[in-house]
């Protein structure tokens, strides 16, 4: 059964808000690096759903949020704060994934950055969402 592209943009609506609820469970537990991992994909598939609302086809297989950004025709709106976000939250996809990284990131990512980067992952987010609802 093929989705119509309302079915596929509440499909990445729904597995973004996912992605952004395990972000909040992995802040409660002190999973701090983990909280940058998942707010990265929270944005990423946000992104690929104002993507596909966008061109009504599916998204580019990428990770990289500027990229994605900017080929969804949002990234000229974000405002500089929403640039800069996206391009710390950027690494933290990749960088997680590797030990190498790990150690280095769960020295940067402590509480107070988490909850930074909660906060402005929720932001984002919501400000990307209203713009999908909105049309």
């Amino acid at each position: 059964m093929d989705m119509d592209n309302d079915e596929k943009i509440q499909y990445w609506i729904e597995i973004s808000e996912y992605d952004l609820g395990t972000a909040d469970a992995m802040y409660q537990t002190g999973r701090y690096l983990y909280v940058g991992f998942m707010c990265h994909q929270a944005i990423e598939k946000i992104l690929k759903a104002f993507y596909v609302f966008i061109y009504n086809d599916t998204p580019p297989y990428s990770h990289n949020l500027t990229f994605l950004a900017e080929e969804s025709r949002i990234y000229d709106g974000f405002s500089e704060q929403q640039k800069d976000f996206i391009d710390l939250l950027d690494p933290l996809n990749i960088k997680a994934r590797y030990p190498a990284y790990k150690e280095y990131l769960s020295k940067i990512v402590d509480e107070r950055n988490a909850r930074e980067i909660l906060s402005n992952t929720k932001e984002l987010h919501q400000w990307i969402k209203q713009r999908l609802l909105k049309s």
